[in-house]
């Protein structure tokens, strides 16, 4: 599955890719798709077999999958 994991800033994007990397969980940064709407405008597209599994952080905006549609948010930060 595709996770799209954006942020408040650019800097917390950055720290969870290298949290990605340093466990081996595949990632890359990349522009926030136009469907999800972003403060920085750079998100994490993250490779999991387990979506809800995926740690949260303070800085994280929210978590949608990606689908043929477009994008399912099931995680924002004010839900938590």
């Amino acid at each position: 599955m595709i996770v799209i994991a954006t942020f408040f800033s650019h800097f917390g994007a950055m720290r969870c890719k290298k949290q990605c990397d340093k466990t081996g969980i595949p990632a890359r940064m990349m522009p926030v798709p136009r469907m999800l709407s972003s403060s920085c405008g750079t998100c994490v597209r993250i490779e999991t077999e387990d979506p809800e599994s995926l740690p949260r952080t303070e800085e994280m905006e929210q978590l949608a999958l990606e689908q043929p549609d477009g994008y399912h948010v099931f995680w924002r930060a004010e839900d938590s």
